[in-house]
């Protein structure tokens, strides 16, 4: 399952859409969850007084019929984590159905008796395919299978929004693992290398000089690299060497958490992008602190899909990575962003940067 959760109210200069059209909302379904949907069910939560502010959107892929309903109660689970007053239902898929009707009706009957049971009211319910969509309680020969109306054409406010707010649209979600997949070949053999170098020197600092010492130059390493990550000069590719020393310096449980407070502050946008490279490059089990650490920024800017995945590659690497095993579980339950950030501020104190 997928949740994208919804913005946090604490995020600078937020950005407001207004959709009224239901053809809007299932164009939108890929800004909305940061990747393009296939074979997928998508629940997104209305709230607010008015019950029509778009709030957290969980996806699942179509399952097999004898789970389907097992599918539509952890869906219904998730998103009442956001107190909708409804929920608008889509479903995405190229399956082409009955001849006389829409595909998945077995299936959308689930979810929405699930959510019924649940006291959300279902106010739209779509079908999205092949550049159309439908709607399943349309009566209208105008909503047959062969009939369907065509998304909107050209670029859509959300889009616009979307873009304007730095969102990266993935084609799938296959798309969103190989973002942050490891390396391979050479590259993976030599930044293996450069690693296991500088995890002895490490070692060999924390013998001769102790354990703050070490932490100390690890800190140094971790802030100088943010530094190179900052947009304009110095800039530039960050070497292997400069990775490895943030990742082996990040095992320093310490040195990590007060890295979670970069999260948090101006260098928001700088911490991602460091973190995103040293997962990218670092080997296992050193990146699952980088592969957190992303996660959480992930998902302090709404980005649950990433932070999904994120998560999922640092607990790959290391199945018992404390921090990374309880993000999974708040992420599934769906916490909002900005609890995450009142949960970090309240438990980290401010860090210079240097």
């Amino acid at each position: 399952m997928d949740p994208r959760p919804p913005r946090s109210p604490a995020d600078a200069h937020p950005i407001e859409v207004r959709i009224d059209d239901p053809g809007e909302i299932a164009a939108g379904l890929p800004q909305l969850l940061g990747f393009r949907p296939h074979e997928s069910v998508v629940l997104m939560a209305l709230t607010g007084r008015s019950g029509r502010r778009m709030g957290l959107c969980v996806r699942a892929d179509i399952p097999p019929r004898r789970y389907a309903a097992a599918m539509a109660a952890e869906l219904t689970r998730s998103v009442r984590t956001a107190g909708p007053r409804a929920v608008l239902v889509a479903v995405v898929s190229e399956e082409p159905g009955p001849v006389d009707d829409l595909p998945h009706r077995a299936l959308v009957g689930d979810v929405v008796r699930t959510l019924t049971a649940a006291g959300l009211p279902v106010p739209e319910i779509l079908l999205v395919r092949a550049g159309r969509w439908w709607s399943y309680d349309c009566p209208h020969p105008c909503c047959g299978p062969s009939a369907g109306t065509p998304l909107p054409d050209g670029v859509t406010e959300l889009e616009a929004a979307a873009v304007a707010a730095g969102t990266v649209v993935e084609a799938d979600r296959g798309a969103l693992v190989a973002r942050i997949a490891g390396p391979q070949g050479p590259a993976a053999e030599a930044m293996a290398a450069c690693c296991a170098r500088v995890v002895g020197e490490c070692t060999e600092h924390v013998l001769t000089d102790g354990w703050d010492a070490a932490a100390a130059v690890s800190w140094s390493a971790v802030s100088a690299a943010l530094r190179r990550c900052r947009p304009g000069p110095p800039g530039g590719r960050l070497t292997d060497d400069e990775v490895a020393r943030v990742v082996c310096g990040l095992r320093d449980l310490e040195v990590r958490d007060r890295a979670l407070e970069f999260a948090l502050g101006a260098d928001a946008t700088a911490a991602e992008l460091l973190w995103t490279e040293c997962t990218r490059r670092a080997p296992a089990p050193l990146v699952a602190a980088p592969a957190t650490l992303l996660a959480v920024s992930a998902w302090l800017r709404g980005d649950g899909a990433m932070a999904n995945v994120a998560l999922g590659r640092a607990l790959a690497a290391e199945p018992g990575y404390g921090l990374a095993g309880l993000l999974s579980q708040a992420l599934v339950a769906c916490l909002p962003p900005a609890e995450l950030r009142a949960l970090l501020q309240a438990s980290t104190d401010p860090f210079p940067v240097g």
